[in-house]
């Protein structure tokens, strides 16, 4: 499955009662996301921006995914940087709904 496939997914209700992706299927997705890493459970990606107009613009398209796809981000933001951390609460881990956000942020820098 490459990026494209999985932007064009939709996310998935999880209110858990579902495990968390093993390892070898968060690798296999990680691998379609470049520069996102797996940290204690989390994906992870930065972004570095020009100024604080271009950070926010990125800040609001992201919360407009999130809002499509009830899936939300942990973010910390600055005047010139954001950093990204994806994760499903409900299971205490990686499910295929952060795959599918950080894949739809990637599509979305293409543009």
């Amino acid at each position: 499955m490459n990026s494209c496939d999985i932007a064009d997914k939709r996310c998935q209700p999880c209110e858990g009662g579902v495990p968390p992706l093993n390892e070898a299927s968060s690798l296999a997705l990680l691998s379609e996301l470049p520069g996102w890493t797996v940290n204690e459970k989390k994906l992870e990606k930065s972004f570095a921006f020009k100024n604080y107009y271009e950070t926010m613009a990125f800040v609001n398209a992201l919360a407009w995914i999130s809002h499509r796809e009830d899936h939300h981000p942990d973010l910390s933001v600055g005047y010139n940087k954001c950093h990204v951390s994806y994760w499903t609460h409900a299971i205490g881990g990686l499910s295929e709904n952060d795959f599918i956000c950080a894949a739809k942020i990637e599509r979305l820098l293409e543009i």
